[in-house]
């Protein structure tokens, strides 16, 4: 069984080491031994598991460490420790990953993956290194050229259905902030797995251990190229602008693909890691009969502030410190409409981005470069809503989609610019007509004016009334000058591809694996990552289970 991993076996764990933000580098190795209560030459190896901070005294901001290390007497540390520590010393969890089979010779089907985003590529990678040599199919470009056509979209207002924020090598999250942390759970450390492969293609290798590691966007165009290399050289083919147009479904089993020029592809085992807005995707599989479902999503708007005044919020006099970079913020407001508010998608130091998947239709998303040193700080302010809203057919949520997307192309003059209004403004149920100390950052640009008309009332309401209590956690949140630009509406899908929670298969449809964001079982790039890491295992052992074969 192959393993792999940055981490050394047979360590002890140790938590909750706190230290001021400027300490000394000598002080770390005193706490550690304090902890350990052995001599200097008795601490072999030290390796830094995770760093990261306490803000809430901004008087006085601590770091907060946690370590693996090596001693001479591993048996005699863990014997001395107090039932009654907090934090007691353990030994180190292996986060190696371990693979669930191994390929047998001459299969003669080939798994299909459909997607490159995240999820796609990581169900390739597992899929590739276990040697079932998938077939890797993208309706949109390479990462580079596809980076090309969206700058088309921002620079000269010219989008490309098939090549775009949303569509093409990287998915989605190519064009974000490139957030590395998720809340889903984890037992089997497969997040582990996936920080350690961005690493080995050229990510910082800091993503290792800071608490809320990120990439940001032209990191991420090169680290997916070489993902994608890797995969090639283990045996996985990749075929670009081949957009799966039908599947072919025998008597519920998959049985193979067709693609939008009419060839056919033969294949038992098919992992859909479409993303949120493969919406004529959507429809296909819906017209074939896949079961799903409507789901909840969230719509609102991008808010921008100054930077300096998120990190002077949250860090106090530390802001503007280098391992505390540019400070985030999540914030919640529960309405008396019963709707929830929430920031979304926070993008410290960043841009707000064209989104549009669609002609004639405006969407915006927050982006960031790993620097994260643009002027403004920008997060969604959305506002949850439910099947409830848009009710009857499963795909419903499209057309609700859609809907207040073309309103917002309507309202930015019909060229692609975006509706805007300043926070002040908002608040006063007044049109904007002139910006103020807040540049706002989308291109093509803004067209100043009203927002109540683009978005549903109860999320105008909503919206107007939590801004004034998210004021009161960051100090000038409500500022006059502040941005709304409209509108973000693709959060999450709007559906979900029901599967089988043992063998992640389609419910209603065998070999047919739904995956990742588009699915409904992810949001964001670690968490589809790691969806498509289970996908690719749960694949792998029904073909072996299918040949007879054993598995790792």
């Amino acid at each position: 069984m192959q393993r792999f991993s940055t981490e050394r076996l047979h360590m002890l764990r140790i938590s909750e080491i706190q230290l001021p933000l400027d300490h000394p580098e000598a002080d770390l190795r005193a706490a550690i031994l304090a902890r350990l209560g052995v001599a200097d030459a008795d601490l072999l190896s030290v390796s830094l598991f995770r760093r990261s901070y306490d803000a809430r005294k901004k008087s006085a901001v601590t770091l907060n460490y946690t370590v693996d290390v090596e001693v001479r007497d591993e048996a005699a540390v863990l014997q001395k420790q107090s039932l009654k520590d907090k934090s007691p010393i353990v030994p180190t969890p292996d986060t190696n990953y371990h693979f669930v089979a191994k390929a047998p010779a001459g299969l003669s089907k080939r798994p299909i993956v459909i997607g490159t985003g995240p999820c796609g590529i990581f169900a390739g990678l597992i899929l590739a290194e276990m040697g079932f040599n998938p077939l890797i199919l993208e309706r949109g470009k390479t990462v580079r050229e596809r980076t090309k056509d969206t700058w088309g979209l921002w620079r000269q207002r010219e989008l490309k259905p098939e090549s775009n924020v949303q569509y093409g090598e990287g998915g989605a999250g190519t064009f974000s902030d490139g957030k590395l942390y998720s809340q889903v759970k984890d037992p089997k450390h497969y997040g582990r797995k996936v920080l350690t492969e961005f690493v080995a293609a050229d990510a910082p290798p800091e993503i290792m251990y800071v608490s809320k590691p990120h990439i940001g966007t032209f990191r991420l165009v090169k680290m997916v190229q070489l993902m994608r290399e890797k995969i090639v050289a283990l045996g996985g083919e990749f075929r670009f602008e081949q957009r799966v147009d039908d599947l072919v479904i025998e008597d519920g089993q998959v049985r193979g693909v067709t693609l939008a020029g009419g060839e056919h592809i033969a294949a038992d085992h098919v992992v859909l890691a479409i993303g949120h807005s493969a919406r004529d995707t959507f429809q296909m599989l819906y017209d074939r009969g896949v079961y799903m479902e409507a789901k909840p999503f969230s719509i609102g708007f991008r808010a921008e502030h100054p930077q300096s005044l998120i990190d002077k919020c949250r860090f106090g006099p530390s802001a503007g410190h280098p391992i505390l970079g540019a400070a985030d913020y999540k914030l919640v407001h529960h309405a008396s409409n019963g709707r929830s508010v929430y920031s979304f998608c926070m993008c410290p130091g960043g841009t707000v981005v064209a989104a549009s998947s669609e002609p004639e239709r405006v969407v915006t998303n927050g982006m960031s470069q790993y620097s994260r040193n643009e002027r403004n700080a920008n997060s969604g302010i959305v506002v949850g809503i439910s099947p409830a809203d848009y009710p009857g057919h499963p795909l419903a949520g499209i057309e609700f989609q859609r809907k207040w997307e073309s309103r917002a192309y309507e309202l930015g003059g019909r060229n692609y610019d975006a509706p805007g209004q300043l926070v002040g403004d908002f608040l006063a149920k007044k049109p904007s007509t002139q910006l103020g100390s807040v540049t706002p950052s989308y291109k093509p640009g803004v067209l100043l004016g009203e927002l109540d008309q683009s978005l549903p009332d109860y999320a105008i309401d909503a919206i107007r009334e939590a801004l004034p209590f998210f004021d009161k956690q960051i100090r000038g949140y409500a500022m006059h000058d502040a941005m709304l630009t409209g509108v973000e509406t693709r959060t999450s899908s709007p559906v979900r591809i029901r599967r089988n929670d043992d063998t992640l298969q389609s419910l209603n449809t065998k070999g047919l694996y739904p995956a990742g964001e588009g699915a409904g079982y992810a949001g964001g790039i670690m968490s589809a990552s790691i969806d498509g890491i289970k996908v690719a295992e749960a694949v792998a052992l029904a073909i072996m289970g299918s040949v007879g074969g054993v598995s790792a």
